[in-house]
């Protein structure tokens, strides 16, 4: 029994810095319409911002966010003001052309990042990296916690902007209806840059708190790109409070296969579950959630 509440805690804790991973590609989703393909590979770069800050100016990875959430805030506003948005006015045999561009930015992120850094393994450590907090025979890793923390902090800072700022407001009214948002006179397409720039900001934030755990490489955000589509599937296409629960559903899944699988299937057992899911509810976990 220990062992099955040790794999749960484990689960839901990497299930929460799974969920603000998803959060982040469907905020995207939900105001523009598209996947974004290149979301980890966004988060990578946040990683390289923390091992830089870490390695070459010793400052300790949490303190990054403060640097990290910016930075990949102006990247992402950078990327949909320049190469995303005049995708939108050009007529294409391809109407997923936006989506094309973002698997192109993400080989891009990537080779960059192996130009500089090498293809070798980085990693960031702290004199907290292996410490754990017991509670009975069940143990708390500490940067996970600390990461669990942020990421429900982040969590419910956004959930606030959205509900009660009016910048928030016109996000939400964007992705309801963009064609009645901008008859109210919204500007759509600013809000896009913006939404584009907070959705960065958030698997950002993700990277920075996974790196304490986390081997570092320039290849890490292709499966962390997977990890996010595959939340935001579960959670139901532009649905932020089913990216929490699809995030914990993986987090969750994979750790119950690593434990009672073997650690080289737990990646299998989040993907059987997407499928079935795919298969069995279309519209994702929120058919059963209500959300």
């Amino acid at each position: 029994m220990d062992v099955f509440i040790q794999t749960i805690v484990s689960g839901i804790l990497i299930g929460g810095i799974y969920s603000m991973i998803g959060i982040g590609m469907t905020l995207i989703m939900g105001v523009m319409g598209i996947i974004n393909l290149a979301h980890g590979q966004l988060m990578m770069v946040a990683m390289y911002i923390t091992f830089v800050m870490a390695h070459f100016f010793h400052v300790d990875p949490y303190l990054s966010l403060l640097v990290a959430m910016p930075a990949l805030f102006l990247l992402g506003a950078f990327i949909q003001k320049t190469l995303l948005n005049p995708l939108i006015k050009v007529e294409s045999i391809l109407p997923e052309n936006q989506v094309l561009m973002t698997v192109g930015i993400g080989m891009v992120l990537t080779e960059i990042a192996r130009f500089i850094f090498s293809s070798d393994y980085k990693t960031v450590k702290t004199s907290y990296s292996s410490s754990a907090i017991f509670i009975g025979k069940i143990s708390f890793n500490v940067p996970m916690c600390i990461a669990f923390g942020f990421a429900l902090f982040f969590t419910a800072l956004l959930f606030w902007f959205l509900l009660k700022t009016d910048l928030g407001r016109s996000i939400r009214a964007t992705a309801q209806d963009s064609e009645a948002a901008t008859l109210m006179g919204i500007n759509s397409s600013r809000i896009t840059v913006i939404t584009f720039g907070i959705g960065s900001a958030l698997v950002a934030a993700a990277g920075v708190l996974l790196m304490p755990i986390f081997y570092l490489f320039p290849d890490i955000g292709g499966a962390f790109t997977l990890k996010a589509f595959v939340i935001t599937i579960l959670g139901g296409l532009g649905s932020t409070v089913g990216a929490i629960v699809g995030g914990i559903v993986l987090g969750v899944a994979e750790s119950l296969g690593a434990t009672y699988i073997g650690m080289g299937y737990k990646e299998m057992v989040g993907f059987v579950i997407f499928v079935l899911v795919l298969i069995f509810l279309p519209g994702g976990l929120k058919r059963l959630t209500k959300i």
